[in-house]
């Protein structure tokens, strides 16, 4: 068993609401080891990137709050820190790549100076210390002639080269975990693969502990030791991603296999007129019943125990946790 760089028990946060609070994240735990990548997925509303807001705290208090449990980096209980010692860490313990780097980079600052003022924030160096490290990072991260490209500004930059400032700002003070919200979101696919790569190539260089929130589940496949599911602000399961991929057992995972659009046969064939699978309904809202499974509502197998009693996560064999009241039912008629 891998020892946790960070280890996230029972965290539960509260979204205000003018109606009151309601749970975004119901007692959530995850752990991530060095040099580990897990992958946590889930359809959008699923609390995925409430997940990474939280750790980093980046959730203003009059938004959401954390009601409960803990998230540990080493000794260090994130939740429970103030703003300012949440500072000292965020971007040099914890850093994260956030989802859309048009509007995570400042137009009107070099990337250069983006990445330097990190560096800045956290390590006493001089200016032009600063400055050589970042174009450093800009090498580091695969960005032709970075000494060149230290000095332009985002929008001077492709898709995939904003990509990879993003990147060198995340990782410019060696963090010891990183959060990769959508790394890879409307990138094409040539530029999707060597992001990945390159993240896995730094991640093995650093040692960092990787958290990758994606809907990909191509991404996932290739780059995961493990997969977390989420619906509705609860992980349904988890499991080594080779054994999700081959026995998937909660109803919503199937659901999100299924939905994988698939190629034709390999020796003939075709797709034409074959419906893509979905899930059907909708996500609970906000402020609703968290009584039983909240899949429930849209899960062919329910029982009245399922709609009643909100099932534990179980350890069904080595690695493999699941909530849900069938799954040794689903798991034996699969067999079958």
């Amino acid at each position: 068993m891998i020892q946790p760089l960070l280890r996230i028990d029972d965290l539960t946060v509260q979204l205000r609401t003018p109606h009151g609070e309601a749970p975004v994240l119901d007692a959530v735990s995850l752990d991530i080891g060095a040099e580990e990548t897990v992958a946590v997925v889930g359809e959008s509303g699923c609390g995925k990137s409430m997940l990474a807001l939280s750790i980093m705290r980046l959730i203003p208090e009059r938004v959401a709050r954390i009601s409960g449990g803990s998230i540990n980096l080493g000794p260090t209980d994130l939740a429970r820190l103030s703003e300012g010692d949440m500072q000292r860490l965020r971007g040099r313990a914890v850093s994260m790549v956030f989802q859309e780097p048009m509007t995570s980079l400042n137009p009107v600052l070099s990337v250069g100076r983006q990445v330097a003022e990190v560096i800045r924030r956290h390590e006493k160096v001089s200016l032009r210390e600063a400055q050589d490290r970042a174009v450093e990072m800009l090498e580091l991260v695969r960005l032709p002639d970075p000494k060149r490209q230290a000095k332009v500004f985002p929008h001077q930059l492709s898709g995939g080269m904003r990509q990879r400032v993003i990147i060198a700002i995340a990782l410019a003070c060696r963090p010891q975990v990183l959060l990769a919200d959508e790394p890879t979101t409307a990138l094409d696919a040539t530029i999707q693969a060597e992001i990945l790569t390159l993240i896995r190539s730094l991640q093995d260089k650093l040692g960092m502990a990787l958290m990758l929130i994606t809907h990909d589940l191509g991404i996932v496949a290739e780059t995961a030791h493990r997969v977390a599911v989420m619906y509705a602000g609860r992980k349904v399961e988890e499991a080594p991603t080779r054994a999700l991929f081959q026995l998937p057992r909660h109803p919503y995972t199937r659901g999100l296999m299924r939905s994988i659009p698939r190629l034709p046969p390999v020796g003939g064939g075709t797709n034409r007129g074959r419906r893509l699978a979905e899930i059907p309904g909708g996500v609970p809202t906000l402020g609703g019943s968290r009584q039983g499974c909240l899949f429930a509502g849209r899960c062919s197998h329910a029982t009245e125990r399922c709609r009643k009693v909100t099932p534990p996560l179980e350890m069904k064999a080595d690695g493999h946790l699941v909530a849900c009241w069938e799954s040794d039912r689903l798991e034996a008629f699969s067999r079958d």
